[in-house]
């Protein structure tokens, strides 16, 4: 069996991929092509992908398709579709492969006679949420974007179908931020909190949002931020305040706690000069 660099020089690219702890979420898979053509194949779950340099061109369902950087493409199951560089230098993409979970059977004619969707505002949260991903620890947050993002794409395949629309629900957003604060160290996923609240959860992250101005998760970093302050300042080192405090490692609290404070963890106790 040749190596992972043999493969990468056979198809002249390199990929990256992992099983996030994600509901949803089958496999995010990234790579860079720069003369590999994908044969015509099959996937069970949904496909949704970004390019970030160059462009894709593929056959969905007999008809030619093309993915310029501006676009985000979602290729449903069980429809066969290729892939092949349309530019000299390749492509570079980041994919999704999504379960029934987050987008059902009924979409799947939509999708085929529209797969390419020309929307700044999805292709910037489908970013974000790749970044979420790539973070150990940061698993609230990249439920709370891939919702919105199943809402969306809902709203494009079947204007009407999605979740609720926006509104106000004080009741519903302070549920949740009590369930948040139970579960400062802890954490909880969003799935979890739509079943005890309960509520869908896109209208669960646009009500708390709504009511305090802030994410769900943004409001659960936050306070384990607090409560690292604290017990920085009672001299506990920082790699024993990310345990106490439910971070998934230092590392993870440094990048929220410098975010949010100015400085790195060690460096708070003695910030005051």
């Amino acid at each position: 069996m040749g190596s992972r660099r043999d493969d990468q020089r056979r198809t002249g690219g390199n990929v990256s991929a992992w099983r996030p702890g994600v509901p949803g979420v089958v496999e995010v898979f990234h790579a860079h092509y720069t003369e590999y053509a994908y044969p015509m194949h099959v996937h069970d779950a949904w496909t949704l992908l970004i390019v970030d340099a160059g462009a894709v061109r593929y056959d969905l369902d007999r008809h030619e398709h093309g993915t310029p950087h501006d676009t985000v493409s979602l290729l449903p199951p069980h429809v066969p579709h290729n892939g092949s560089p349309a530019t000299p230098d390749g492509f570079r993409k980041r994919v999704l492969y999504l379960d029934a979970s987050r987008l059902g059977d009924e979409l799947i004619g939509p999708a085929v006679d529209a797969p390419d969707l020309r929307d700044p505002v999805l292709r910037r949260r489908v970013g974000h949420l790749h970044a979420a991903l790539a973070r150990p620890g940061d698993e609230l947050e990249a439920e709370s974007r891939l919702t919105l993002i199943g809402d969306r794409l809902h709203e494009h395949l079947k204007p009407g179908s999605g979740a609720p629309g926006a509104r106000r629900d004080p009741a519903l957003a302070r549920r949740l931020r009590e369930l948040l604060d139970e579960r400062i160290v802890a954490g909880i996923g969003l799935e979890e909190a739509a079943t005890l609240v309960p509520a869908h959860p896109a209208h669960l992250v646009r009500a708390f949002s709504g009511a305090y101005g802030i994410a769900p998760h943004q409001y659960l970093m936050s306070r384990r931020v607090e409560r690292a302050r604290r017990l920085l300042l009672a001299g506990r080192s920082p790699a024993e305040v990310a345990a106490a405090t439910g971070f998934y490692d230092q590392a993870h609290l440094t990048r929220h706690f410098k975010r949010l404070v100015g400085v790195t963890p060690g460096r708070y106790p003695t910030s005051a000069g």
